[in-house]
């Protein structure tokens, strides 16, 4: 893993403030949204807010644009807009892969993320994931709800469908993928318990509305003191063992075999990759 994407923080384009106070905070990475978070007679100022906002350092954390749909008056401009400058460009509602083509042929070399966010685009994920110019995948639980309409639960049980697809469809074709938003930023219980869900289901990371919620989902999406613990004694001992002519070890009780030594060699990485972003 290059980077981690623990926390991904929305921030408004719009709001200048909020865009440089984003430089000190510990997100990995931040979405600058010219979308949802910015009012239509507010598009262009913000467009250009963003380019002066970009210019300044933002440390180690990825900056990703998410600008407006094709089908809108403001797509297109953003898109040529931010061709260069971002680390990553974010479409909006992805349904299928051309909604990527579209933007791909006025972006020629920054990498393109993915919202998740349609019924269509569920069930076309992995076509989308396996777009050559793709890089991440963003779960948009709050639209994806809105198409589906379902209700709020604790459990997401309406959303086990798309986000495991989803889920899917970006593991086979080796593309980073965050989980939708928690919208109650108030309620720190109900945010863990999202976070940890999201970290076990096989998510990189969490969306965030508020620099709040940064702590917890920096906190669930990484590996555990205890974590790193297990995957170095795990790595040891299936040298030791391969050095012995077997092909298993034994730790806590527990068989490690190879694939077992792959998931631990990834805990480091991740670990190794949080600590210098933290410097």
């Amino acid at each position: 893993m290059s980077r981690p994407y623990r926390s991904v923080l929305y921030i408004p384009a719009a709001n200048q403030r909020a865009m440089e106070k984003a430089r000190t905070l510990a997100a990995d990475a931040i979405i600058f949204d010219l979308e949802d978070a910015v009012a239509p007679a507010e598009k262009a100022g913000a467009r250009e807010l963003l380019k002066a906002a970009l210019a300044q350092d933002y440390g180690g954390r990825a900056r990703i644009v998410r600008i407006n749909g094709f089908d809108t008056e403001w797509g297109r401009d953003d898109a040529a807009a931010f061709a260069t400058g971002a680390d990553a460009v974010l479409v909006p509602k992805v349904s299928h892969p051309g909604d990527l083509d579209a933007v791909a042929a006025i972006v020629p070399d920054t990498p393109l993320w993915a919202m998740m966010e349609t019924a269509l685009g569920m069930l076309n994920a992995a076509a989308i994931a396996a777009h050559p110019r793709l890089q991440g995948m963003v779960m948009g639980t709050n639209d994806l709800a809105k198409e589906l309409g379902s209700r709020n639960r604790p459990d997401r049980l309406a959303m086990q469908a798309g986000l495991g697809l989803c889920l899917l469809a970006a593991r086979a074709h080796g593309r980073v993928i965050v989980d939708g938003v928690f919208n109650a930023f108030k309620d720190d219980e109900g945010l863990r318990a999202e976070c940890e869900q999201g970290r076990d289901m096989g998510f990189d990371g969490k969306t965030l509305i508020h620099p709040a919620q940064l702590d917890i989902a920096n906190a669930a999406f990484a590996p555990t003191e205890a974590e790193v613990d297990l995957s170095r004694r795990q790595i040891e001992a299936y040298e030791a063992a391969i050095a012995e002519g077997k092909a298993v070890a034994v730790v806590d009780g527990r068989i490690v075999e190879n694939l077992h030594v792959e998931t631990a060699r990834r805990t480091l990485a991740k670990a190794q990759a949080i600590a210098a972003l933290a410097g």
